[in-house]
């Protein structure tokens, strides 16, 4: 008999863990490091990092990278039954853009305080007045994600009060 829970989880953890690549590229970069990977059927249709700094573009998050680069992979702008792999809980526009793409599951590491619409200022998957549901799993190799984003921020502070003031 096979552990459905336990084959998830892994399954879960496997594209988290391929997410956390993406996170990783983003910080070598400079950006905040937040990736995400498109799953379908078992298969990595899709992958991004934040790259709104490197891009000068306020619209280039992980996940709307990602969609964009599931989108050309499948050749529609509509990926139903997709999961969404991201290590951060998404902001209002990369949520509407899941929803616009009828992604099935979104599956994230850890809770953004801040910005996240899935439980954190908004619940957006359980508003009864969007016609499109999104399944949410939380805490997916939360401890490793918090720790980049803890590092990355860390860093980002050190270096401004070390980097010489100018005017």
């Amino acid at each position: 008999m096979t552990d459905t829970t336990g084959t998830k989880k892994n399954d879960d953890e496997r594209w988290m863990r391929e997410a956390i690549a993406e996170a990783l590229l983003a910080h070598r970069k400079g950006e905040v490091p937040i990736g995400a990977v498109l799953v379908l059927d078992g298969t990595m249709i899709g992958r991004g990092h934040n790259a709104r700094i490197s891009r000068n573009d306020p619209t280039a998050h992980a996940e709307i990278e990602c969609l964009r680069n599931a989108a050309q992979t499948v050749q529609n702008d509509r990926i139903p039954g997709a999961t969404l792999y991201v290590t951060v809980e998404p902001c209002l526009m990369c949520f509407g853009a899941i929803m616009e793409a009828r992604i099935l599951t979104l599956a994230f590491g850890i809770r953004e305080p801040k910005w996240g619409v899935t439980g954190s200022l908004y619940d957006l998957q359980n508003d009864p007045r969007f016609p499109h549901r999104v399944n949410v799993r939380e805490g997916i190799l939360a401890p490793p994600i918090s720790e980049l984003i803890t590092q990355f921020f860390r860093e980002r502070r050190k270096n401004r009060i070390t980097a010489p003031r100018s005017g």
